[in-house]
C-alpha cells in the first residue's frame, strides 16, 4: 500500500455514540460480537477504516463502560490521535473523565473533540464543559465538530476535521524497529494463528523472522494483511493483521508484542518518572500493587518510590520497553488511573544499600526521557553499543567524552577513575613481587572489574595512565620501570654470581651458595627471564653465552669424540654440571651421542 494511513482511536463514555459514529464514517460494523450488537454496547476493540482526502483513515473502537477500562487501554495504547465523543444530550460523565485521565497518562496530545447526538439536544453546553475538561489536561484545547449519526448531519465537516487531524499526525521512522503489541489473536482455518495490532512505526514484511514476548518465541511472518487486504509489506502507522508461520492460537494473546530480533531488551525492573492523571501524584501515597499499561498490555507491578516523583517498577511479567515509553499505572482495586509515567531506565542498578533509593533518584533528577546517548554512557560508565541502542537512548555518541574498546563504550570520566586505580593497582603488585615487575593483562582486567582486555587497553590511552603506565609483554608496566629491569638486592646477588663464574664459567655454584646469595626459585627465574642467566638444569645455572664458550673448549680437545669424563676435565667443572650441559648442547645440536655412548662435536 502506498496511501498514507492513520489509525485513531474513540474514547468517551458509554453509550455516547461512539461506534454509530464510526459505523455511520466507513459503513461497517464495529461490533464483532453478536452480544455486543443484542446489547447496544460494545464490550471489546473494534475496527474498521475509510478513505479521506490525503489517505486512509483506520480506526480503533473501544467500549466505553467502567467495567471494560483495560480494554479500552488496549486498544488506545498503541494508538497516535483520538477522536473524543461527548453526547450533546448527556454531557461530560465519569467515563468521559476516566478516559481523558488515560489519555493524559499516556501523553496524547494529538485528537479532535466531536459532540454527537446534536439532533437530541443543542450541543453548545456539552460543547463548552467538555472544552472546560480537555484545557486542563495535555490534549488542551482540540478542534472541535457537532454531528448526528442518526441523521448525518455534521458528518461531512468532520471527514475534512479528520482528514486535517490525520495530516498534522507526525511521520513515523519506516526503518524503526518493529514492536507491534497485539490487541487481538485468532486461527483461520488453513492459515494459522494470526494476530492483529497498531504498527506504530518500522517495516513488517511477509517472511521476516520476529520474536514474541514475553515467551521469546521466534516467529516467522507467513502473511500480512492491512485493512483486509493481503500486502507484501506494511509501515506504520497501519493497522495490520499477521499470520504467524507454526505458531499454535494458545501460545499468543493480547498483551503479547512482536518485535524485531535482537534490538529489544525485555525488562522487570525499570525506573520510571510519574505524571499526574488529574491531581498531583506523589510516589509514597500510591498503593504498592498496581497495574501497569502500555500498548495493548497489562501487567502488575509493584511500586517503590525513590522520591515523591520517581519510583522503580518491578514487572511480573518482563515486556521489551525502552527509554521514553509512554505509560500509566492504574489502581485496580480503587478502578482508577493512579498517574502516568514515562520509563527513565530499563537497566537500572540494584539498590542494595542504604540510601540508595534517595541517591538513585538524585541521579535519575536530571533525566527527562529524552534520548540522551553521552548521558546514559556518563550515568553507566560503561556500556556494549548494541545494548544502548537497544535501551532507546539514541545514536552512540563520538568524542573524547566517549571511548571505544570493540562494541563498548566507555565514559571518559569513568576511564580517567579507572586509569587511576590501574596506576595504583600496577605500583602495589611490583612493590609485592618485585621480581615480576608489571600487573599481567588478565589481572589488569579482573582488578578493574572491566568485561574485556580492550578496554584495559583503551584505559592506557587516558591520563594519568597515559604517561605513566604501558603494556609490554602481556603486562602492564610503569613506564619508569625499564624492560629488564631487576631489584638491587637480586642486581647485588647477580654481581656477586658473576665473580664467583669469572675464573671459571662452567662451575655452576652449588645450592648451598645459591642461598646464601638469597636465590631461590622465583629470584633465579626472573634472572632467567631478564636474560642473566642461563638454566642447565634444576640447580644449574650459567652466565649468558657458556654452552657457546663450552662448544669452543671442547673444540680444543683436537678429537671429535670423547668421553664424559674428558669434557669435564676440559671444562673444569663437576659431573653435576657436565652431564646437563652435554645434554643441553646436544638439545642445540652442537654434539651428538654415539654408539658407544660417548659425545662427538657437530661441525
Amino acid at each position: 500500500m502506498t496511501a498514507r494511513m492513520q489509525v485513531i482511536a474513540t474514547a468517551g463514555h458509554v453509550d455516547h455514540g461512539k461506534s454509530t459514529l464510526v459505523r455511520a464514517l466507513t459503513g461497517m460494523e464495529p461490533d464483532r460480537w453478536a452480544e455486543e450488537r443484542r446489547r447496544g454496547m460494545t464490550i471489546d476493540l473494534g475496527f474498521a477504516w475509510t478513505e479521506l482526502a490525503g489517505g486512509t483513515v483506520a480506526f480503533v473502537d473501544v467500549p466505553g463502560h467502567e467495567r471494560f477500562v483495560s480494554t479500552m487501554l488496549a486498544g488506545v495504547g498503541p494508538v497516535p490521535a483520538v477522536m473524543f465523543v461527548v453526547a450533546a444530550d448527556e454531557g461530560w460523565m465519569p467515563q468521559s473523565a476516566e478516559h481523558l485521565d488515560a489519555l493524559a497518562a499516556l501523553g496524547t496530545r494529538h485528537g479532535l473533540l466531536v459532540i454527537t447526538r446534536c439532533d437530541l439536544m443543542d450541543p453548545e453546553l456539552a460543547l463548552e464543559e467538555a472544552r472546560e475538561h480537555l484545557a486542563a489536561s495535555p490534549l488542551g484545547s482540540l478542534p472541535s465538530v457537532c454531528v448526528s449519526g442518526a441523521t448525518g448531519a455534521g458528518l461531512d465537516e468532520l471527514r475534512v476535521a479528520l482528514a486535517e487531524l490525520a495530516g498534522r499526525l507526525p511521520t513515523p521512522r519506516p526503518d524503526a524497529d518493529v514492536r507491534l503489541w497485539v490487541d487481538r489473536a485468532f486461527t483461520i482455518r488453513g492459515a494459522g494463528t494470526v494476530v492483529t495490532g497498531t504498527l506504530p512505526a518500522g517495516r513488517l514484511t511477509v517472511d521476516d523472522e520476529l520474536v514474541l514476548q514475553p515467551s521469546g518465541r521466534r516467529v516467522t511472518v507467513r502473511g500480512l494483511h492491512c485493512l483486509g487486504e493481503p500486502v507484501p509489506t506494511a509501515a506504520g502507522v497501519a493497522r495490520v493483521a499477521v499470520n504467524l508461520r507454526g505458531l499454535p492460537r494458545e501460545a499468543a494473546g493480547r498483551g503479547d508484542v512482536l518485535v524485531t530480533p535482537d534490538r529489544w531488551l525485555t525488562s522487570t525492573v525499570v525506573d520510571v518518572r510519574l505524571h499526574a492523571a488529574h491531581s498531583p501524584v506523589h510516589a509514597r501515597e500510591l498503593p504498592q500493587q498496581l497495574s501497569l499499561h502500555i500498548g495493548a498490555a497489562a501487567v502488575a507491578v509493584r511500586l517503590r518510590p525513590l522520591d515523591a516523583t520517581t519510583a522503580r517498577l518491578t514487572l511480573q511479567v518482563p515486556l521489551p520497553l525502552r527509554i521514553g515509553d509512554r505509560a500509566l499505572l492504574r489502581d485496580t482495586g480503587r478502578r482508577r488511573v493512579a498517574a502516568g509515567l514515562t520509563v527513565l531506565d530499563v537497566r537500572p542498578p540494584p539498590l542494595t544499600r542504604r540510601g540508595a533509593a534517595a541517591r538513585r533518584a538524585a541521579t535519575l533528577a536530571v533525566v527527562t526521557g529524552d534520548p540522551d546517548p553521552a548521558g546514559e554512557v556518563r550515568r553507566r560508565g560503561l556500556v556494549r553499543r548494541d545494548e544502548l541502542a537497544a535501551m532507546g537512548a539514541g545514536a552512540p555518541p563520538t568524542g573524547a567524552e566517549v571511548l571505544t574498546a570493540g562494541d563498548w563504550l566507555l565514559d571518559g570520566g569513568r576511564a580517567a577513575e579507572l586509569a587511576e586505580q590501574l596506576r595504583a593497582s600496577v605500583t602495589e603488585h611490583d612493590v609485592a613481587d618485585p621480581l615480576e615487575p608489571g600487573l599481567p593483562l588478565g589481572a589488569a582486567r579482573r582488578e578493574l572489574e572491566l568485561p574485556d582486555p580492550r578496554l584495559v587497553e583503551t584505559v592506557l590511552t587516558v591520563p594519568p595512565a597515559a604517561q605513566r603506565l604501558v603494556l609490554r609483554d602481556g603486562r602492564v608496566h610503569r613506564v619508569e620501570v625499564a624492560p629488564g629491569a631487576l631489584p638491587e638486592p637480586l642486581r647485588d646477588a647477580l654481581a656477586a654470581l658473576r665473580g664467583d663464574l669469572a675464573d671459571n664459567p662452567f662451575a655452576a655454584p652449588e645450592s648451598g651458595r645459591l642461598t646464601e646469595l638469597g636465590l631461590g626459585t622465583r629470584q633465579l627465574a626472573a634472572l632467567v627471564r631478564a636474560n642473566e642467566l642461563v638454566k642447565i638444569a634444576d640447580s644449574v645455572y650459567l652466565l649468558p653465552g657458556a654452552e657457546q664458550a663450552a662448544v669452543r673448549v671442547l673444540a680444543e680437545l683436537g678429537e671429535r669424540e670423547f668421553t664424559l669424563s674428558q669434557a669435564r676435565r676440559a671444562l673444569h667443572t663437576s659431573r653435576r654440571v657436565a652431564v646437563p650441559l652435554l645434554e643441553r648442547l646436544a638439545q642445540l645440536g652442537h654434539t651428538r651421542r654415539t654408539p658407544d655412548g660417548d659425545h662427538q662435536l657437530i661441525r
